[in-house]
């Protein structure tokens, strides 16, 4: 609810003595960034509900269904379990999570049960074409900027294409997400390509990285190489600066884990390596 969103706290209260805490689609603990880490020791007792290949399990208790689409298709399971009236409003909620995280329901992985629970929502009074104008079409004038610097910058080798944003760029778009919000994607489209990155540089200095790519390759395992995480068809990580470095060092690892989950699907298919 857009009068509620302002409501959203980003710090815990001083006055109130947590005993719990939800992390809610985090593949690690530090997703949980500050607003977990003030809390006092002990820390309260985690519940931890995601769905990334990737995830930690650091909570106390753990939900991890890495066959979901979504955070939220795990959500509205546990509801209905817990007998939760499924309102508009939640619906709507529940309903974004699932069209934003297959891109409308078109990424891999998406099951006939992803679009069973997304009629269920659409029947409890969520309103699809609402949440897929807002979410996935429309761009703000500053994304659009964004993007054209990337794409001005975009660069093709050995399967990977990637660009890399300084921050005086970012900021000139008139950009604030710390997120290229879908430039990797549409890199990923790019039909001579297999791995796509975005490199994006933030005020401190430190470098967010995007990796999209599609199977039989897996972007997870070079995030997770470099301190990050996610799916194997959607991953990022933040890298230390200077932007350069950055840039350097992750086109070495995509470079090399193409090369070797090349080798690994030739394999796989009984097909000899091109040289």
């Amino acid at each position: 609810d857009e009068d509620e969103a302002g409501d959203v706290q980003r710090q815990p209260s001083d006055q109130v003595e947590y005993d719990l805490v939800i992390a809610v689609d985090c593949a690690d603990e530090f997703r949980m960034g500050n607003a977990f880490d003030s809390l006092p020791d002990p820390k309260p007792f985690v519940i931890n509900i995601d769905h990334h290949v990737t995830n930690s399990r650091f909570g106390d208790i753990n939900l991890i269904e890495p066959t979901a689409t979504s955070t939220t298709e795990i959500l509205y399971g546990l509801f209905l379990e817990l007998g939760l009236e499924i309102t508009p409003d939640l619906a709507l909620s529940l309903l974004t999570g699932l069209v934003t995280d297959t891109l409308g329901f078109r990424t891999v992985g998406v099951t006939a049960n992803t679009l069973r629970v997304a009629a269920e929502l659409v029947d409890a009074g969520a309103d699809l074409g609402f949440v897929s104008m807002h979410a996935l079409n429309l761009r703000a004038l500053s994304t659009m900027k964004l993007w054209a610097t990337g794409m001005n910058k975009m660069q093709l080798e050995d399967g990977l294409i990637w660009t890399a944003i300084t921050n005086q760029e970012r900021q000139a778009a008139g950009f604030r997400s710390s997120s290229s919000v879908g430039l990797a994607n549409l890199l990923a489209d790019v039909e001579e390509a297999v791995m796509a990155a975005v490199l994006m540089e933030s005020d401190d200095g430190t470098v967010r990285v995007g990796m999209r790519c599609r199977p039989p390759y897996d972007v997870a395992e070079v995030a997770l190489e470099l301190g990050g995480g996610g799916h194997p068809l959607a991953a990022g990580c933040t890298l230390p600066g200077p932007l350069e470095a950055a840039e350097v060092t992750l086109v070495q690892r995509c470079k090399e884990a193409i090369e070797r989950q090349s080798a690994a699907a030739y394999t796989a298919a009984g097909e000899p390596t091109p040289r």
